[in-house]
């Protein structure tokens, strides 16, 4: 888990060398992705850089999964370019694609009847005949502990629950121990606990140099553990920067269509992102259950 960028050899002798912080590992240009007859992500540039953790987020069917899909080489670009260590995607091999980024989806659904163990070491089927696969039994025993489901590592991995899967799921593409991480709403099944364990992981995994991107509809998560917020409308960024440039009251309303307040919490100073409610709403949507007012501009949109 420490900054190294891969050599273009597929064989054993892959070289491990050091990775600067700030280094773009993955960016598409011009990105343009057509999807059952309509146009779902417009002209979009974003850079991936080391040392970062990168949140999407936007409302529902802004695109964040799409461009997360795309950069990950599981989506089509239907124009424009998505790179990888500079290089076009369609130039590496699964097996080097599978090296260099790891990608956790929303479905981790499993048809045959594996172990929690054996599941986390799919992980590390790219490192196989290689050097690092005498690493797999510690890194499985790793990531089994750091996403705490070492516990049941022995169970059947469809016999869990829906938080203790996605748990098990993030364990394996951290165990692949590829230099970008990519996850679709990992916090998606979990309780707080959880959530602020799988992000607190994004941040430890981008500090040790990795590059991490990550969907999420919190507001709060993106702006307490990422580096980076890309704000999606309408298949196009909004907004990308730092989460105290970039979640503000005014945009967030904008983009999500509804009053949303951004304040300091009094005691940490942390981002507080909320939708701004009537005291008593729960009498008021008993007497008019019509929506919120939202400005004039908005409405007109």
């Amino acid at each position: 888990m420490s900054r190294f960028r891969l050599g273009r050899r597929d064989d054993a002798a892959a070289v491990r060398a050091p990775v600067a912080p700030g280094t773009v590992i993955g960016e598409v240009r011009g990105l343009r992705v057509d999807l059952g007859g309509r146009t779902v992500l417009h002209d979009v540039d974003l850079e991936v850089r080391t040392g970062e953790v990168l949140a999407l987020v936007g409302p529902n069917g802004a695109g964040k999964s799409t461009l997360l899909g795309a950069l990950a080489g599981d989506v089509a670009a239907s124009s424009g370019d998505v790179l990888l260590d500079g290089a076009p995607l369609a130039s590496w091999s699964p097996v080097q694609l599978a090296r260099r980024r790891a990608v956790l989806t929303q479905s981790y659904d499993l048809s045959f009847p594996f172990t929690v163990r054996a599941v986390v070491a799919m992980g590390r089927a790219p490192w196989a005949r290689t050097p690092a696969e005498a690493d797999d039994d510690a890194v499985i025993d790793a990531m089994l502990r750091r996403t705490e489901t070492a516990r049941f590592a022995r169970r059947g991995f469809a016999a869990l629950s829906g938080g203790e899967r996605a748990r098990v799921a993030l364990a394996r593409v951290l165990a692949q121990q590829a230099p970008l991480v990519m996850l679709d709403e990992p916090t998606a099944a979990l309780d707080i606990r959880y959530q602020e364990s799988v992000l607190r992981t994004a941040a430890e995994r981008a500090y040790a140099g990795d590059a991490v991107v990550v969907v999420l509809h919190d507001l709060a998560l993106a702006a307490a553990y990422a580096d980076r917020v890309a704000v999606l409308q309408g298949g196009r960024i909004a907004a990308c920067g730092p989460p105290d440039e970039v979640l503000t009251g005014d945009l967030l309303t904008r983009v999500y269509r509804h009053r949303i307040e951004v304040i300091r919490h009094p005691r940490t100073g942390g981002m507080l992102i909320t939708p701004l409610r009537k005291k008593g709403v729960r009498p008021a949507i008993r007497q008019d259950p019509g929506p919120p007012d939202l400005p004039s501009e908005i409405t007109r949109s």
